[in-house]
């Protein structure tokens, strides 16, 4: 029979094995890096833009910090970016999901450009120019104070904004400016057109014939005038003035 020195060393010897083998498994985590990464949600960023932002050095791709990153860290803020959440799929594969911003304008203010959504509420500043997004002229407004309305005199114009903005979407157009005078009506700066839209009424009539009419007037410049468009007595009435 084994004497008590030999369980002894049997016993240790089954310990030391036991570390070797956390150890292994840890080094084996440790060593296991995301290969494979995907970005869902995104319009305002690339997925390339967005893997540089998170996922900058190469620590950043290993699994095991990628998922206590995620469990038990605050997330990177990223512009016009809400949230986001990182699902692993596999060890080495994860999905990035942005839940970003609703933004439809910005106003120009202090040598920044203030960005709102659809109530008005400033959601993001910046230095920078937003692709897609129109910047919005005429409006006016006091002191600009982040994640509070836009304080602007009626603040009915956000739905007429919103409403303009979504018949652009729809139709894809990109306009660089939108442009209201005292009375609000809408102005669009599409490159070297002015399109006249008068006041908020047939909002998505009028951009729909815009947007037939665009094809022909690629090259050209001047002032488009849509604002007499009536659906209701099925013809239109526009004039283009060159410049």
């Amino acid at each position: 029979m084994p004497n008590k020195i030999e369980k002894k060393k049997k016993k240790h010897m089954g310990a030391w094995f036991g570390i070797a083998c956390g150890l292994l498994v840890i080094l084996t985590v440790l060593s296991v890096n995301i290969t494979k990464i995907t970005v869902t949600g995104n319009k305002k960023y690339t997925q390339e833009q967005i893997e540089r932002l998170l996922f900058e050095s190469r620590k950043d791709r290993n699994s095991l910090y990628v998922y206590c990153q995620e469990s038990f860290k605050p997330h990177k803020q990223i512009p016009f970016v809400e949230s986001y959440e990182i699902v692993f799929h596999s060890p080495v594969e994860i999905e990035v999901i942005l839940y970003e911003k609703s933004v439809v304008g910005y106003v120009s203010y202090m040598s920044s450009n203030m960005y709102f959504d659809k109530d008005g509420i400033i959601v993001e500043s910046s230095s920078g120019k937003l692709e897609g997004i129109p910047q919005v002229t005429g409006l006016t407004f006091g002191s600009i104070v982040l994640n509070q309305p836009l304080p602007v005199e009626d603040q009915g114009i956000f739905e007429h904004i919103m409403n303009l903005t979504q018949a652009l979407s729809v139709n894809e157009i990109q306009a660089d400016q939108i442009r209201y005078d005292n009375r609000g009506n809408a102005t669009l700066i599409i490159g070297d057109i002015d399109v006249y839209l008068g006041n908020n009424k047939e909002m998505n009539g009028k951009i729909l014939e815009l947007c037939n009419m665009l094809p022909e007037l690629e090259g050209m410049a001047g002032t488009l005038y849509l604002d007499r468009y009536d659906e209701t007595n099925g013809n239109l009435w526009y004039s283009f003035i060159k410049k």
